[in-house]
């Protein structure tokens, strides 16, 4: 008896003193300042984790057949006449080496932006007509119809597009507006009016982050736009009002992490799950970096980071050129290699990205590898991990239970919905453009990691759904907004650096048969 009022008499300390502090740090907690980039299904966690198993095997590599051979020969010369300067002549080779996409021969590309109604052919606008006359007598169904039809058929006419998603917020219906516009900015990625509607629309719909990003990726890929100025004050507008967004829905959690650490002292007797929990608070206010940094540190020491400088330099600069056009200059980028033979990648939040050495074994160039981390990037640039990280489920109330603490343990088995993988692929494939790569890299991926399937499926494309319905948008987006296939893969410095990378999981693979021989 006198054992149980002891233990209750602790657990009201705890709570009071839990309750006392997450006050102290709600009110006095600074938004952490955030360092310069370094220079150079639904949305539940799953205990599968990206990081492969300690144990997994290597699976035999087939030799290059001929006809392989002379084909990498010809992408390498390709490569050199790009890299001389000889463009023209790079793009011909190119050419000759990529055939025509099968998924997505039909699509057609875009026709050039027009804003002048002058130039819209006469079918065009008495659609507009139509749908300005309907908006005069207020008819919902002849305005809507009307701007459908409009932008369906004339999706180059740009005031169309502004107008049919202005008229369908008017009628409530923001789900389609942002659909409407996302399809529209997609076609027109440098219309400068178009983006900001889209930019405003985002904002309206409580979307900070996915407006700040549209802002500034117009502002880096249109550096000459008089208006380019402009969309960079809106991009930091929206990012703060994100973090404060964010911040808000850390307080809220606060009490709960209070409540689940009492639990967990009434359960267990021990006060390290509520401290950890403390903590897990503690530490999201501090922000996406610090969480980034404290995971990182763990992983670090776990996963044995590969120390083979010139395979690290080779990964940092690719991640470094993507960095630089992602949009967001907060964080301070860092790749790392880990010596896992499967075809894998995973990022944390605030710019840590983990690579296995099988990635750079198995993909078959500098252009793959920079769409895998494209993609990944993308997805910290978009705050998807920060974003499953701050939900009520994935903070604290866990942290005792899992084998590598609460919110640690469950950023390396975060569950991306749909809509943030697609996010990310399409992102991903923005920034290869931006950077100069091949826009086929990340889409080339998917296609390298459909062929692996027929064995096992690769953890990465296990973790990332879809992989024939993903090359098939791709293919659709690639050619719809004519980007550029025909340029920069990568080939002959890729060869050297997955041998270097093949030598990497050879040795490891030789330490661990030492190790159990001498058992």
């Amino acid at each position: 008896m006198k054992r149980r009022w002891k233990s209750l008499f602790l657990a009201l300390i705890w709570v009071m003193l839990a309750v006392g502090t997450s006050i102290l740090i709600i009110l006095t907690q600074p938004i952490a300042p955030t360092p310069a980039q370094a220079t150079s299904k639904q949305n539940q966690p799953q205990q599968t984790a990206v990081v492969p198993a300690p144990n997994e095997k290597a699976s035999p590599e087939p030799a290059l057949s001929p006809e392989e051979i002379a084909r990498q020969q010809k992408f390498i010369e390709a490569d050199k006449l790009y890299l001389a300067g000889d463009y023209a002549a790079a793009e011909k080779l190119y050419r000759e080496l990529k055939q025509p996409f099968a998924k997505a021969s039909q699509t057609p590309q875009a026709k050039g932006a027009i804003a002048d109604l002058a130039q819209l052919s006469p079918a065009g606008k008495v659609y507009w007509r139509e749908a300005q006359a309907g908006i005069a007598t207020k008819m919902q169904t002849r305005t809507l119809v009307a701007l459908q039809l409009l932008t369906e058929q004339y999706p180059e006419f740009i005031p169309g597009q502004i107008k049919y998603a202005e008229v369908l917020k008017e009628y409530g219906d923001q789900k389609k507006a942002l659909e409407i516009l996302e399809r529209a900015t997609t076609l027109y990625p440098n219309q400068a009016d178009l983006i900001k509607t889209r930019v405003a629309t985002l904002a309206e719909s409580k979307k900070w982050m996915e407006a700040s990003l549209a802002a500034r990726q117009f502002a880096i890929l249109n550096p000459n736009d008089p208006q380019a100025p402009e969309f960079i004050k809106l991009a930091d507008k929206h990012l703060k009002r994100y973090k404060s967004h964010i911040r808000s829905e850390i307080r809220g959690n606060t009490i709960a992490n209070i409540i689940t650490g009492v639990l967990g002292y009434a359960v267990t007797g021990s006060l390290i799950g509520p401290f950890s929990a403390l903590d897990s608070t503690i530490l999201l206010l501090q922000g996406e970096e610090s969480v980034g940094e404290a995971v990182a540190k763990q992983a670090k020491k776990q996963l044995s980071v590969v120390k083979d400088e010139a395979l690290s330099a080779y990964v940092n600069e690719i991640g470094q050129k993507l960095a630089k056009v992602a949009g967001r200059d907060e964080f301070k980028y860092e790749f790392f290699v880990i010596p896992y033979e499967e075809l894998n990648a995973f990022a944390l939040p605030g710019g840590k990205i983990f690579i296995n050495a099988g990635a750079i074994a198995k993909i078959n160039s500098e252009a793959e590898l920079a769409g895998l981390l494209a993609h990944e990037l993308s997805h910290v640039v978009l705050s998807h991990g920060f974003q499953l990280v701050t939900q009520g489920n994935l903070i604290g109330n866990l942290t005792q239970y899992l084998p590598l603490g609460g919110t640690i343990g469950q950023l390396f088995a975060l569950s991306y919905s749909r809509d943030m993988e697609r996010q990310a692929d399409t992102l991903g494939t923005r920034l290869l453009v931006a950077s100069n790569y091949a826009a086929d890299g990340l889409r080339n991926l998917m296609v390298t990691l459909e062929k692996q399937r027929k064995n096992a499926p690769p953890s990465w494309l296990s973790s990332h759904p879809g992989g024939d319905e993903r090359v098939r948008y791709l293919e659709e987006m690639i050619i719809t907004n004519n980007y550029n296939r025909y340029t920069y893969e990568g080939v002959a410095r890729h060869i050297e650096m997955q041998a270097k990378a093949k030598q990497v999981l050879k040795d490891k693979k030789e330490r661990a048969d030492k190790k159990r021989r001498d058992r």
